[in-house]
Parts: structure tokens; C-alpha cells; sequence
């Protein structure tokens, strides 16, 4: 990865800053691991479409602990290792993992048709639901989350990368955010914080 491209990544992660400082400072009920956002991030939002083409909002998913990541297929290297580490997560769950959900918000979507996100996402776990969208319901819900995204200029192949970045919010189940990781997190620290949020129910 050559130099200008780890510096736009790292502009594209300044937004967070603000959330990750107030995060540090608050106090919950629950022993988390991870950076607490609880109050410092609004609740899950949204009208996209589903990997298998319906059409979805976040209420659809309420009564699960939601893990939401924004990527793109053709991601070389960032999104592959995000979810196949999310996957050893949950699996480190156990049964309990069947009360969560991975969703992969592309932000790409004119290449990521329902299609192509359903044989991507389900390549790594079947608790993952790939969302794809309009440019501008993408780009709200980014903005939510204080989140960024930049197209690279493509090749003469038309091929193209997209920067983004790589912060992963975890909800509770009544769509509360709760706390933030990284794809550098320790695994054993987003075990026992989901393990908390599973086990607290709806309303923690």
C-alpha cells in the first residue's frame, strides 16, 4: 500500500475522532472492552436494499445485536480481513451468535448488486447481510455514522478502488449504538462485549 493512499485513510478516520474522545469518557452499566459510544452516536437508521434484492430498514433488524461495517466487494484487502475476523468472532460465540448480524453497507454500489453482495458476504458467514442502495441513502448513512468515503480515479481497465473507513459500530438490540471497534481490535475484547450485549437483552 503506497504512502498517499494510507494518509487519505487516515484523513477519512479524523471524523471519529471527536466520537472516540466522548466515547472514552462515558460511563455505562456495562463493563465494556471497546470504546463506548453509548450516547455519542444516534440509533441505527436506514432504507436500503437487502443482498436478496427486498427492500429493508433498521426495524427489520431490531432484537439483534448489529455489527455494521461499510465496504465493497472489490476491496483488496481491508473488508476480506474485517469479515473473515468477524466471522472467528462469532463463532467464538457459539450459539449465542445466532442473535447478531453483520451488516455490510456497500459503499460501491454501482457494482455491488444485490447479487454480487449476497455471494460475497455469505462467503464468510451466513449471519451477514450485504446492503446496497441509492448513492445519496449511502452517503446519508455514512455522514450518520461519521464515516467517509472516497472513489480512487480508475484505471484504464476502468477498474477503481475505493477509499473508506474501516470503523465497525456495534448496536444493541433496540438499535442503540454502543460501541466502536477496528479491524485492529483484539478478537477476545469484541467476544466479551457482544457476550454483554447478547446476554443483557433488549433495553441494556
Amino acid at each position: 500500500m503506497k504512502f498517499p493512499r494510507l494518509l487519505r485513510l487516515a484523513l477519512l478516520l479524523l471524523p471519529l475522532a471527536g466520537a472516540l474522545l466522548l466515547g472514552g469518557c462515558h460511563r455505562d452499566a456495562l463493563p465494556f472492552k471497546l470504546t463506548n459510544i453509548s450516547g455519542h452516536m444516534p440509533d441505527l437508521q436506514f432504507r436500503l436494499t437487502d443482498d436478496n434484492g427486498k427492500a429493508v430498514d433498521a426495524g427489520d433488524y431490531r432484537g439483534k445485536v448489529l455489527l455494521l461495517y461499510f465496504g465493497y466487494t472489490h476491496c483488496p484487502d481491508v473488508c476480506p480481513l474485517t469479515l473473515a475476523q468477524l466471522h472467528a468472532v462469532l463463532q467464538k460465540l457459539g450459539k449465542q451468535a445466532d442473535d447478531t448480524r453483520i451488516l455490510f453497507v456497500s459503499v460501491d454500489p454501482s457494482r455491488d448488486t444485490p447479487a454480487v453482495l449476497h455471494a460475497y458476504v455469505n462467503a464468510f458467514d451466513k449471519r451477514a447481510v450485504g446492503l446496497t442502495g441509492s448513492p445519496r441513502a449511502i452517503e446519508a448513512l455514512v455522514k450518520r455514522y461519521r464515516a467517509s468515503f472516497t472513489r480512487e480515479p480508475g484505471g484504464k481497465d476502468g477498474n477503481y478502488e475505493v477509499s473508506h473507513s474501516s470503523a465497525i459500530y456495534v448496536f444493541d438490540r433496540d438499535g442503540h449504538a454502543r460501541v466502536l471497534s477496528t479491524p485492529g481490535t483484539p478478537q477476545g475484547d469484541l467476544v466479551h462485549d457482544l457476550g454483554l450485549l447478547l446476554g443483557a437483552g433488549a433495553s441494556a
